[in-house]
């Protein structure tokens, strides 16, 4: 019989997305099942039904997952941050881990590759040093501040978040105090009217520094000695408040002028033995110490040993080709975006790195320009954005000849598309490490090797 919207139906999770949602089979047809478990038994109301699977909501719950655990956090249905908050991390790397090798094996058709343990994080929760929250109110005109629910812009109100530092949702607290206190007008993205569009935090875990950066729509933050006076009375570790400018009629959070009105322009962290100055508008890895452990197996792979060329595609900061350089003879980093390629260069300078040079340029156009060249480099190092790598730069990477390939990806789908595009021009897979830098959402990294 075919099944229709609102039909109340069983169903067995057996499979999982890599998005978070249990896969049950009915009658032939798949069912995508949020919040849901391998080994629950559910009852199941459909929502939508497509040509040859359809998507359902839990009902009840029959019979528990093992896997199954108690979410800890009271947002959890609501907000858009979080997948694998109902079932065990175990679990969760289990799924992490699948997710890679099937995209290899059936979108790339990869075979005879090394496939190691993904790499679980020590501490999966409050390993955030990064956070963008909206600032609203609720129709009774109350101040919310939090995270967009899943597929809206409905901000959802919550008192605490697992995935970032305790120290955030204290200055949250601190934040909504002061705006209540002083009436500060919040900003409402459908008439482009109001003030205050998000709060946006970092943190420098090895320092302890905090950044504290209201986004605004405006040129002047009314009250803004007293939210300081707020901020560095409950903490030292505040190291700077710097007003972000936006007026644009957007979705992105930042704007490109930064005002600060209290402390450094930007706040400073060790990786991997080096120092980086991180301003707001700086790119930087949002887990540090899986960013160590990241980084590490990509110099494992790169084999260096103090001969080699080694150039470092979408480059961002400079962090990973720095972190390579005391073993390279020379590194060369690109990277598209200009206040990206000045952060590179003064954290070179910072750590005394003088074998490492930045060039600002698109990408596929670098590649294609040093392959003309002739540029012979060693060692390639890609990690690009999560569109996978522009097919013009593994042309021009091929072109070159590298002697290995390292390829950092945040995407397990772009990555299986581009791999088998590098072996059909010669290079040959060898192994390939998942690493889960966001524990407890449906992202993952790899990090692969490749060899002529």
């Amino acid at each position: 019989m075919q099944i229709k919207k609102n039909d109340i139906i069983e169903l067995e999770i057996t499979e999982m997305t890599g998005q978070g949602s249990g896969i049950g089979k009915y009658d032939g047809m798949a069912i995508f099942v949020p919040m849901t478990a391998i080994g629950d038994k559910i009852s199941a109301r459909i929502l939508k039904v497509k040509k040859n699977y359809a998507f359902a909501k839990i009902e009840s719950i029959i019979v528990s997952s093992e896997s199954r655990i108690v979410p800890d956090c009271e947002c959890y249905s609501k907000c858009g941050g979080c997948v694998f908050r109902h079932i065990s991390y175990e679990e969760e790397l289990k799924i992490k881990q699948q997710r890679v090798f099937d995209a290899l094996t059936r979108i790339g058709k990869i075979d005879g590759f090394h496939m190691n343990d993904i790499i679980g994080c020590e501490e999966p929760n409050g390993y955030r040093n990064k956070s963008q929250i909206p600032i609203g109110r609720d129709k009774d005109n109350k101040v919310v501040m939090g995270f967009y629910g899943n597929h809206s812009h409905r901000i959802v109100g919550n008192g605490e978040c697992s995935l970032h530092p305790k120290e955030f949702d204290d200055i949250v607290g601190i934040f909504k105090k002061w705006i209540d206190t002083y009436k500060i007008d919040t900003y409402d993205e459908i008439s482009h009217r109001g003030l205050l569009r998000h709060l946006y935090l970092r943190h420098a875990k090895k320092s302890g520094q905090i950044m504290v950066c209201p986004v605004i729509n405006g040129n002047n933050l009314p009250h803004s000695k007293e939210l300081v006076k707020m901020l560095t009375y409950y903490s030292d570790n505040v190291h700077s408040v710097i007003l972000n400018i936006n007026k644009e009629k957007t979705n992105v959070v930042l704007g490109k002028k930064c005002v600060t009105i209290y402390g450094s322009d930007f706040i400073t962290d060790e990786l991997c033995g080096l120092k980086f100055n991180i301003s707001p508008l700086s790119f930087y890895q949002i887990n540090r110490n899986q960013t160590e452990r990241l980084y590490s197996i990509a110099a494992e792979y790169a084999q260096l040993n103090g001969e080699e060329f080694l150039i470092d595609l979408y480059c961002g900061t400079g962090t990973i080709g720095l972190s390579m350089a005391k073993k390279a003879r020379k590194v060369l980093g690109i990277e598209i975006i200009p206040q990206a390629i000045e952060n590179a260069k003064e954290n070179a300078h910072i750590n005394g790195i003088t074998n490492a040079e930045f060039i600002c340029s698109d990408a596929a156009k670098a590649a294609e320009e040093l392959s003309k060249n002739k540029t012979s480099p060693d060692v390639v190092v890609v990690d690009p954005p999560r569109k996978g790598c522009d097919s013009v730069v593994i042309e021009s990477i091929c072109k070159m000849s590298p002697k290995r390939v390292v390829y950092v990806s945040c995407d397990p789908e772009t990555l299986a598309r581009d791999l088998a595009v590098f072996e059909e021009r010669g290079f040959k897979v060898g192994e390939v490490t998942p690493v889960d830098m966001f524990p407890r959402t449906q992202h993952v990294e790899t990090v692969v090797s490749m060899t002529m």
